[in-house]
């Protein structure tokens, strides 16, 4: 339950200052442009460091890096707080705190992902795992929420408040008990440190789960532009910012409450595609939305379908790995997951340069469906899986 309230306060302002850059990014140049490089300088160093960051999860303190991560992402919130107090806030300095901030969930992501399954048993861990998304889902709706609403009272205070958060997330991280063995020391060389690659080559279905994530959600994600559908599409303010940015949320929140209860245990590879293709239809229904409410039911569903996904492949990788190993391979799953997002932000700040905001939305949509039908072909053994806990249990 620490970790739980940590995660919660810790994603709740993680959401707010991702909110609060892209807002100020865009009220700061108007440009779709610059929207997608926020994504692109988070995803740069993230992708150039998980590597050796699952090296160092798989050699230390995970709670201890954890909370770390938390205390620089509200150094981080501090300074854009100072800056914008002294109206020294630029794009250059936007941009350059996103590289920071992809540098931290290099080691915070597979710090966190390799924490969960020391902290319950095997048999369990898909409800774990869907209760834990919870917690963050409900995050993910207050923080954008809550983010929005205190635009009013300026961005400063979006700002303070998310730094404040993020103290309670790392004092709660550092409260946290549980049974560490150091591993035996080992250099680090070429070969431990793409261990998890190797890992996860091996293993089809696994590959076809986290590659999933990559392709499919990279072309079907628009989070990157809610700003300017919010702004000059839907002609909502900040408010409706927030809004759009926590609607995924609900539908993942009450998706991943349901399967608290009732996990996934049969047929659970056609239903993780299936999971996708609807994700796409979602995409492909807001872009071409000029309404506020279907636009916020088309995110709400496509945040539902996504749960799906991201449950069943987390657990599936969690329970597959020995926990040697966990680091590692939770660091090139965030690779994937990276990938998908901040990359996915840059990918749709571009081709919207191209095609214009609808554009953009449509055929990433259209994409996505496309991958999650190539994938029943690409990975049978995944669209066959049946059940998820027997079959790592046997293997």
């Amino acid at each position: 339950m620490r970790l739980w309230s940590a995660r919660l306060f810790g994603t709740a302002a993680s959401q707010m200052l991702l909110v609060a850059i892209g807002w100020h990014m865009y009220d700061l140049t108007g440009s779709a442009w610059d929207l997608g490089l926020v994504g692109l300088y988070q995803f740069v160093p993230a992708l150039l460091l998980a590597l050796l960051a699952g090296h160092v999860v798989d050699r230390h303190h995970r709670g201890r890096i954890v909370a770390a991560c938390f205390g620089v992402q509200g150094a981080v919130a501090l300074v854009l707080l100072l800056a914008v107090q002294a109206r020294h806030d630029t794009r250059g300095l936007l941009l350059a705190l996103s590289l920071v901030l992809g540098a931290v969930r290099a080691f915070q992501m597979p710090a966190q992902q390799a924490l969960t399954p020391l902290l319950v048993s095997p048999m369990m861990l898909p409800r774990a795992m869907a209760f834990s998304s919870a917690g963050m889902q409900g995050a993910i709706i207050g923080g954008p929420a809550l983010g929005g609403l205190l635009f009013v009272a300026g961005m400063g205070v979006v700002y303070g408040v998310a730094v404040a958060f993020f103290v309670v997330a790392a004092a709660l991280v550092l409260r946290l008990r549980y049974a560490h063995l150091p591993p035996a020391r080992e250099p680090v060389t070429l070969r431990t440190v793409l261990a998890g690659v190797d890992f996860i080559w091996k293993r089809k279905p696994v590959l076809g789960a986290v590659s999933l994530d990559l392709f499919a959600v990279l072309l079907g994600g628009a989070v990157a532009l809610l700003p300017i559908y919010a702004k000059d599409i839907l002609h909502t303010g900040p408010w409706g910012l927030g809004l759009l940015r926590g609607a995924p949320a609900v539908g993942a929140l009450a998706m991943s409450i349901l399967l608290t209860r009732r996990p996934v245990e049969r047929h659970v590879g056609r239903t993780l595609l299936l999971a996708v293709g609807l994700f796409g239809v979602c995409m492909v229904v807001f872009g071409l939305s000029r309404s506020f409410t279907v636009s916020l039911v088309a995110l709400a569903v496509s945040g539902g379908a996504d749960m799906v996904n991201v449950v069943i492949r987390q657990t599936l990788v969690q329970l597959e790995t020995p926990d040697a190993m966990r680091g590692r391979v939770s660091a090139v799953n965030s690779i994937f997951i990276g990938a998908s997002n901040q990359l996915g932000e840059f990918e749709s700040g571009a081709t919207a340069a191209l095609l214009g905001p609808v554009g953009s939305v449509v055929a990433g949509g259209v994409g996505t469906v496309l991958v999650a039908l190539a994938w029943f072909r690409l990975f049978p053994s995944l669209a066959q899986r049946d059940r998820i806990v027997r079959q790592s249990g046997a293997a």
